[in-house]
């Protein structure tokens, strides 16, 4: 029985499996002083982070999209914000959407 070498594809996967997530505590200004240099240059504070230290960034394909985390209980008082039903999350979303494009254009 020979066994076959991983494609390449699968040795990064492998790779990236294996790295650390570190964290730092920094002071507010800090850490709104990297963000928002993120920001500007159109990358993910961590991409600005390993662009500070010197290391590679990947080519990530960009996703434009923000996201935001909803219980269950955010949903209910979304529901009655919008007269709709708890569980018409699809429709939740689209009338949120809707508020954060009303909330840019006024800005």
């Amino acid at each position: 029985m020979s066994k076959h070498p991983l494609p390449e594809k699968w040795l990064k996967n492998q790779q990236a499996a294996k790295a650390t997530q570190v964290a730092f505590d920094l002071d507010e200004k800090f850490q709104y002083s990297i963000r928002k240099a993120a920001l500007d240059a159109g990358v993910s504070p961590s991409d600005q982070i390993r662009t500070i230290l010197g290391l590679s960034v990947a080519k990530r394909p960009k996703r434009p999209r923000l996201t935001v985390s909803l219980s269950a209980e955010d949903y209910l008082l979304l529901a009655e914000k919008y007269g709709l039903a708890a569980d018409a999350q699809l429709e939740i979303k689209k009338r949120v959407l809707d508020d954060l494009v009303h909330f840019v254009d006024k800005n």
